[in-house]
């Protein structure tokens, strides 16, 4: 079968130009402000604009009920005025989140703007927002958009990685992406798991990914497992145990199907 490998591919001089500034721009304006306060007011200032044309300013005109749609929009562009889904669990450290719940609110609002599908754009954004918000990100990372995770501190993706658009992330309880590794579109990893019986007790369990391997379409990872080393994971696979070195699984829960070794002989 034929190779093929990602394409190199460069917007227009001038729009690389104005890319490249805004988000150096937002890197050195996050680096230098550590504070939820001014990160929120970064954020707030910079969604604004992408999200409604204008600079953020002025009063906004509470008494008139014609314009609260529109007042509803401007303040919920800030991340003061909203609540995201892991500050609800019980096991958040709000400390460590609350100075980096801002950029995560700038990430996924990026995401569902119509310039979040501006790829060139988007990888670069996210990788920059990863190194402030992810316990780590490597080099030549790779996330294309829709992509959620849970408390972003807990979360390592090495060098080399590409993360697929609707991927879900779950580092409550730690989740590690080794190197090389490919996860596919709609694809779940979990690092949590509920009792049976009640569902406010949960487990946090470490899970580890690679290096190199390959989580295709819509499969899942459940706490707790370790994919090991060129391991692949069939489409629609759930792996609910430890999934070895150099194998192909599939099937819920999933098992081995063959190795590598052995795919490679049927080329």
């Amino acid at each position: 079968m034929p190779r093929y490998a990602y394409r190199d591919l460069q917007p227009t001089r001038e729009a690389e130009e104005v890319y490249t500034r805004w988000i150096e721009y937002l890197d050195e304006e996050i680096t230098h402000h550590s504070s939820p306060a001014l990160r929120g007011e970064l954020v707030r200032d910079n969604l604004h604009q992408l999200a409604l044309g204008r600079p953020h300013g002025g009063r906004v005109a509470f008494t008139l009920t014609t314009e609260l749609p529109t007042q509803v929009l401007q303040l919920s562009v800030d991340p003061a005025n909203v609540t995201l889904e892991p500050e609800y669990y019980g096991d958040i450290d709000p400390d460590r989140y609350a100075p980096i719940k801002p950029l995560i609110w700038f990430w996924q609002m990026f995401d569902r703007l119509p310039i979040g599908l501006n790829h060139w754009l988007g990888f670069r954004l996210r990788a920059m927002l990863g190194r402030h918000i992810f316990k780590s990100i490597g080099s030549n990372v790779k996330i294309f958009h829709g992509v959620e995770f849970s408390f972003g501190y807990n979360l390592t993706i090495e060098d080399d990685c590409v993360i697929h658009k609707y991927v879900m992330l779950d580092d409550r309880g730690e989740l590690i992406i080794k190197k090389g590794t490919s996860i596919s579109d709609y694809a779940s990893v979990y690092s949590h798991a509920h009792d049976p019986i009640d569902g406010a007790i949960v487990e946090n369990r470490p899970t580890v990914i690679g290096p190199r391997a390959r989580l295709t379409y819509h499969s899942s990872v459940m706490a707790g497992v370790h994919v090991g080393e060129d391991a692949m994971l069939g489409a629609m696979g759930v792996a609910t145990r430890e999934l070895g070195p150099h194998t192909i699984s599939g099937g819920v829960p999933a098992r081995q199907l063959k190795t590598t070794r052995e795919a490679k002989r049927f080329e």
